[in-house]
């Protein structure tokens, strides 16, 4: 696997393992901030895995987002999830 296509799947993966949930979103997302490589960041939002603005610090985690970033959980041996 080239070295682009690695450091996107462990941004997503980041980004969940560092989120939080927050009463006023739906069950399906999550929040995280978001300190991480933008061309990464607008990657993830054009795939739909994340969403926010960019005027805000953090990210949104949609549903699709959370279900691939477990998947790399399981491919990067994350067992805490």
């Amino acid at each position: 696997m080239e070295l682009e296509q690695k450091i996107k799947e462990l941004t997503l993966l980041l980004l969940y393992l560092t989120s939080w949930k927050e009463n006023e979103l739906p069950d399906e997302m999550r929040r995280s901030w978001k300190g991480y490589l933008f061309d990464v960041l607008d990657e993830l939002t054009d795939k739909d895995f994340i969403r926010g603005s960019t005027r805000s610090k953090s990210v949104y985690l949609t549903e699709t987002g959370i279900k691939k970033a477990k998947v790399l959980a399981e491919k990067y041996q994350i067992n805490d999830v």
